[in-house]
C-alpha cells in the first residue's frame, strides 16, 4: 500500500519513527507499565477515560472489532491500550472493570495526572477537563489512535473517526511493509 493509500485509510505515518523516552505508569492489574511493555509487537493506543459517554465506549468497541478481525500471529502481535485521561476517577480497580469488558486482552493504563500528561503530548493527544451543568466535569480529549511499531517508538496514528475495515488493511499492510 502506498503512503497516499495509507493517509487515504486513514493512517498517518511518520517518515521516522518518534522514540517516546522514559515514563513509568500503571496497568489495571496494578503492575507498572513502561517503554518495555511496547516492545515486540504492534500497540494500538487509545486515550479515553471510563465515564465518557460517548466517544470512548465507541472507539473501545471498534478497537474489540478490528481485534477479533486480526488472525493468526496478526492477532497475537498486536495488542490495544487504553491510557485514561481521568486518572483521578480511573483507578486501576475501575479500569479492570471497564477495559477488559471490550475485549480480555486490552490493557488499561492510568498513573498521577503529570505522567498521564507527559505522556499524551508524546502522542500527540491533547485533553482537559471541562465542568458540565451538574457540578461534575468530563474530559475532552483526542480520538485518534495512536500506533506503536514492535520497537516501542511511535509509528503514527489512525485519524478519528475509525473506519475498521480500513484500518485492518492499513494495519496488515503496514506490518507487512515493517517486516519486508
Amino acid at each position: 500500500m502506498s503512503l497516499a493509500e495509507t493517509r487515504a485509510n486513514g493512517l498517518f505515518l511518520f517518515d521516522t519513527p518518534r522514540d517516546l523516552g522514559a515514563f513509568e505508569l500503571l496497568d489495571h492489574t496494578g503492575e507498572p507499565f513502561s517503554p518495555t511493555q511496547l516492545l515486540g509487537r504492534w500497540t494500538i493506543i487509545f486515550f479515553g477515560f471510563t465515564h465518557c459517554p460517548d466517544i470512548c465506549p465507541t472507539t473501545m468497541a471498534e478497537l474489540a472489532d478490528l481485534k477479533a478481525q486480526l488472525v493468526g500471529t496478526e492477532a497475537g502481535a498486536t495488542q490495544v491500550i487504553m491510557v485514561s485521561v481521568d486518572p483521578a476517577r480511573d483507578t486501576p480497580e475501575r479500569l479492570a472493570e471497564y477495559v477488559p469488558y471490550f475485549h480480555p486482552e486490552f490493557l488499561g493504563v492510568t498513573g498521577d495526572f503529570p505522567a498521564i500528561l507527559s505522556f499524551a503530548q508524546r502522542l500527540n493527544a491533547p485533553f482537559r477537563k471541562v465542568s458540565d451543568p451538574n457540578n461534575g466535569y468530563q474530559m475532552e480529549h483526542s480520538a485518534n489512535v495512536a500506533l506503536m511499531n514492535p520497537r516501542g517508538d511511535y509509528h503514527g496514528f489512525f485519524r478519528a473517526p475509525l473506519d475498521v475495515p480500513k484500518m485492518r488493511v492499513t494495519l496488515r499492510s503496514t506490518q507487512y511493509l515493517w517486516e519486508n
